[in-house]
């Protein structure tokens, strides 16, 4: 795959998140790798969300993109959601969907499946009205600095959440385990860090264009969660790779972790 390598602020003109959203999450028998990931990241916000413990008042969502998925099981353990993204046009995409706005993207099948993992097939409507109620905010945010909600003021989160955005954000380590340490900050103690990355990739493609991936291996994740003042309570890895035609990644890894008392 040769051509330009979109990265930082090439995001806020080049990016199309209606092109990511066909690509990564259409659910359907074409694109089988992005469908096995996406069911491993909806399982394990399941069991991280209602089994797992997590809960509580505020969830922040870092880097949501104009995905919505990553919140279907956490609307029922938070009271209030805020979601973030670097870009306006991901913001716009999620308020489309929000709003029931026209041309708003179809999450029914995700939904149907979560509602199939919590035991009632029959609660679809009734899981995205809950969704929309309990987002209350989108902000704009960049892991890149200290503070990655500024200029907002947020109160400390009881988790955050945050899923394939600081691989596609920070350019090298140092700026991933800085990024980490941010959202750390954005925690109250004993709060939960639960993220997913994509692991040794290089770039991934949206349509046609290629936006660059930081290679990271799963004890960089760790390291860097532990580092941040954080124990690691789950860190599952899945083998399972995007699309050789989308994305050069080998396998995934999702992590839960609790913010020490003195992070």
């Amino acid at each position: 795959m040769e051509g330009k390598l979109y990265a930082g602020e090439d995001y806020k003109k080049e990016f199309d998140p209606q092109d990511y959203l066909k690509t990564y999450y259409a659910f359907d028998s074409g694109t089988v790798a992005e469908n096995e990931i996406l069911k491993f990241n909806l399982k394990n916000l399941f069991q991280t969300f209602s089994s797992g413990g997590v809960g509580g008042d505020i969830l922040i969502d870092i880097g949501s993109g104009p995905t919505i998925y990553q919140l279907l099981s956490a609307c029922e353990a938070f009271r209030e959601i805020i979601v973030s993204d670097y870009t306006e046009q991901n913001l716009w995409e999620l308020e489309k969907w929000l709003k029931k706005e026209p041309g708003a993207y179809d999450w029914s099948p995700a939904v149907q499946y979560v509602c199939e993992l919590e035991g009632d097939r029959s609660r679809c409507q009734e899981k995205e009205s809950r969704l929309r109620r309990t987002v209350t905010q989108l902000l704009k945010c960049d892991v890149t600095q200290p503070h990655p909600l500024a200029p907002a003021q947020v109160p400390p989160a009881d988790c955050v959440l945050t899923l394939l955005a600081l691989e596609s954000a920070c350019p090298d380590a140092d700026a991933y385990r800085a990024a980490i340490r941010g959202l750390v900050s954005l925690l109250k103690p004993g709060g939960h860090l639960v993220t997913m990355a994509a692991l040794r990739s290089k770039h991934y493609m949206v349509g046609a264009k290629k936006f660059f991936g930081l290679p990271l291996e799963k004890e960089t994740v760790e390291k860097a969660v532990q580092e941040a003042g954080c124990q690691v309570l789950r860190c599952e890895y899945c083998p399972i790779s995007y699309s050789q035609v989308h994305s050069t990644n080998e396998g995934i890894c999702f992590v839960v972790a609790r913010k020490g008392p003195r992070a």
